[in-house]
């Protein structure tokens, strides 16, 4: 499976190694992570007060970030002393089959998923139990949450989640730039989960479990 955190600029797109999956294995790392990619370039004192944290705390884990090109300074804005932060373009995937037999890789990648799984389930949670109370009916109405039942084969599967992913692509494209400008625009998450389902259908582990790969988008 895939796990990834993106943008639409594909050709951004890379997979982390292992140095790269520890650097991130911090709570506070993906939590900046996650902030900047809903809500765009920030500082570190921004990024403390919407987090709870110190701002020595957040600058810290932001070189720390840095130095594995999971965040960059925005050139040409802020200070010496007050830097702006943001998520290179393109998708970030948390596993791939080349460290499928590293088990330091496997547990790392392991950690990452349930962290943005723990993160993206409490948004989704947040909008169904308070969406009605503070969302305008326009926000509310362009709103889904939708599930599809098939049976397919494995080759069927994977076709259809980049077909999904590419057009999902495509569509943000169109309205990235604008979206960065227009006042009446908001952070939106979208996501997208194609699995197959495990109960009943495949009841012996393999003797090495993979994790499916991720894929934010932003």
């Amino acid at each position: 499976m895939s796990t990834r955190h993106g943008s639409d600029a594909q050709s951004a797109d890379r997979t982390l190694d292992l140095a790269g999956l520890k650097a991130l294995s911090h709570p506070l790392r993906i939590q900046l992570l996650e902030q900047l990619s809903q809500l765009g370039p920030q500082t570190a004192s921004t990024l403390a007060a919407r987090l709870g944290e110190s701002s020595g705390a957040t600058s810290y884990h932001l070189r720390q970030l840095a130095k594995h090109q999971l965040v960059r300074e925005v050139e040409g804005k802020g200070s010496a002393r007050e830097r702006w932060w943001e998520r290179p373009p393109g998708a970030l995937s948390l596993f791939s089959s080349d460290l499928a037999e590293d088990p330091a890789a496997l547990h790392a990648s392991r950690i990452l998923n349930r962290e943005i799984e723990h993160h993206r389930a409490a948004l989704l949670q947040d909008f169904m139990e308070q969406g009605y109370d503070y969302l305008p009916q326009d926000w509310f109405d362009g709103s889904v949450i939708a599930t599809m039942n098939a049976r397919l084969t494995a080759g069927q599967l994977a076709e259809i989640t980049e077909e999904m992913l590419d057009h999902a692509r495509a569509l943000l494209a169109k309205y990235r730039d604008s979206g960065a400008t227009d006042s009446d625009a908001r952070a939106v998450q979208l996501h997208f989960n194609a699995f197959p389902i495990l109960q009943g259908q495949f009841d012996i582990p393999l003797q090495q479990g993979k994790p499916a790969s991720s894929e934010p988008l932003t």
